[in-house]
């Protein structure tokens, strides 16, 4: 069964007017409607306020002779202003909401042709927000002068995805987005950018928080920034990016540096301070180590989240600062949640959004193209270009994407290292021996400050199982060394999971790597807390 088509429109009362013989003779736009040849009315919901009256007879009768099939419905519609946007827009709003729309068996169109300007906007809005489902119906005179009065019409469908060269547009422009987001930078780890598309909606359509999880040096602090920039060509902010690392405020002075304080608020108070909250109204603020935050603090941070307001420090009256916020970490905030270290409802506030940025060792596919970025940003930097010979530039990537390559500063290591070779190529030729003399050096570091991850197998092993751990064979000796490492180098279960099984998960239909890490170490008879709690032990599994 075909569908109806019902118009919706507000008689004109200037356009629309015509009492004489001669009205036959001009352009009335509600008329109009009904002589259109390739638009049929089944009916007519016309809106007009009492004063209108008589035009309103004349126009539903003279619709009845040029469309016999259409049914006109009267809607006696009053407003003091028709010019006043509230009162308008709440007008057609209670109208909206009482009219018995059925879409499944009409087809609705509102003709915004009539109407003041403000009628034609309000219209226009609850169409789009789907408060009204329709699609626009303008109608225009043939000529300049109206003496033609049938004129033309045509339909408007605000779903946007229905016109191909628009879309095409938006999603140009979505792709533009997120290359910015990644500096440019032609990545290819799948997973990242899936990761960097979804950010770039969220960035650019929701002022919510958004947690930003990942190890050190996963490129955090850098991706805020960019999410702020963003959102700021777009106009969705006009204040400024703040940033601050939880990690290094403690006692008063993290209150005061985050929600400021009045002079004399505490010993040492001899001036007022703004704080960084206040700082980033209508901005962003990005609160780097979120988790590091103590409890006074997070508590604090949760009102301001939610109502926009905080006391200052030693202040009996509230400030207001409409900031949207931006957070990272690099630890587990539910497992700090459950032990009680974190909020749960400041976690449930912040974890709306949440987007783990991979370590670098995860991306070994990616290094190559962050690798022609650093040599540019050393290059923008210093003034002086540094390339890599042929030789040299495969034995670093080959070095690379190794197993035992630890990335463990992520792409603060890459950076550094280009840049130290830069320093030394002579000539601004980056050679096999200058890449070897800078792996040394790395894998030196990592073992160093791995401590204990570096340590020797049998004292390793030690560590977690005491003496039994004599009673290993070679084999699972070498296995579970193996694990361990990897554990302690992780932040949670999940990860270490991850890291582990990066190649045969993919192979699985159901990825559950944390069961089979925990499943793993049962045969040890061990946990997650007694590989990663240093000093612990525990006996192995007969």
């Amino acid at each position: 069964m075909p569908h109806s088509t019902v118009v919706i429109g507000m008689l004109g009362s200037t356009l629309d007017r015509g009492v004489s013989a001669r009205r036959w003779e001009r352009w009335r736009p509600t008329v109009a409607l009904g002589q259109q040849e390739d638009l049929r009315i089944d009916r007519m919901e016309l809106l007009y306020s009492r004063e209108h009256q008589g035009i309103a007879d004349t126009v539903i009768a003279d619709l009845e002779l040029v469309s016999p099939e259409t049914k006109v419905r009267r809607h006696v519609f009053e407003m003091k202003d028709p010019w006043d946007f509230e009162e308008v827009y709440a007008a057609f709003y209670d109208f909206a909401r009482s009219y018995p729309f059925d879409p499944e068996h009409e087809d609705y169109l509102v003709h915004i042709t009539t109407g003041t300007h403000v009628m034609q906007i309000c219209l226009f809005l609850l169409i789009e927000s789907r408060h009204i489902p329709a699609r626009i119906l303008q109608t225009n005179p043939a000529g300049r002068r109206q003496e033609n009065p049938v004129g033309t019409f045509g339909i408007i469908d605000l779903d946007l995805s229905r016109y191909d060269r628009l879309a095409e547009r938006f999603r140009t422009q979505a792709e533009g987005d997120a290359d910015f987001l990644k500096s440019g930078i032609a990545t290819r780890n799948t997973a990242f950018n899936t990761m960097i598309s979804r950010i770039e909606k969220v960035g650019a359509e929701s002022a919510e928080p958004i947690l930003l999880m990942g190890p050190t040096g996963a490129g955090k602090s850098r991706l805020a920034r960019l999410v702020y920039e963003l959102r700021r060509r777009r106009r969705l902010v006009q204040g400024d990016f703040v940033q601050v690392n939880c990690a290094t405020l403690r006692g008063d002075a993290a209150m005061s540096t985050l929600f400021g304080h009045r002079k004399g608020a505490f010993t040492g108070a001899a001036a007022e301070r703004t704080g960084l909250l206040r700082q980033a109204d209508g901005g962003v603020l990005f609160l780097d180590e979120v988790g590091e935050l103590g409890a006074d603090e997070q508590a604090m941070l949760l009102r301001a989240v939610e109502e926009k307001r905080f006391y200052p420090l030693g202040a009996d009256t509230e400030i207001c600062s409409d900031f949207q916020l931006i957070c990272g970490t690099n630890r587990p905030l539910e497992e700090l949640a459950a032990r009680g270290k974190f909020r749960e409802d400041l976690l449930a506030r912040i974890n709306l959004w949440t987007f783990r940025l991979p370590g670098l060792a995860e991306r070994p596919e990616d290094i190559e193209p962050n690798l022609e970025y650093e040599l540019e940003r050393v290059t923008e930097k210093t003034g002086r270009q540094a390339r890599f010979n042929r030789e040299a530039r495969e034995l670093f990537l080959s070095l690379a994407v190794r197993r035992d390559a630890a990335w463990r500063g992520n792409f603060r290591d890459l950076s550094a290292a280009v840049t130290r070779m830069s320093v030394l190529a002579g000539g601004g030729r980056i050679t096999t021996d200058i890449v070897r003399e800078e792996w040394e050096r790395m894998t030196e570091s990592w073992r160093r400050l791995g401590g204990a991850e570096h340590e020797g197998e049998e004292a390793l092993l030690s560590s977690v199982l005491g003496p039994d751990a004599r009673k290993l064979d070679l084999f699972d000796a070498a296995q579970l060394a193996c694990v361990v490492r990897v554990c302690r180098r992780a932040h949670n279960l999940s990860e270490a999971g991850r890291l582990l099984f990066a190649h045969s998960r993919e192979r699985k239909r159901n990825v559950n790597d944390a069961d089979r890490l925990r499943k793993y170490l049962a045969k040890f008879g061990l946990d997650w807390e007694s590989v990663t709690s240093f000093g612990k032990s525990r006996s192995v599994s007969n």
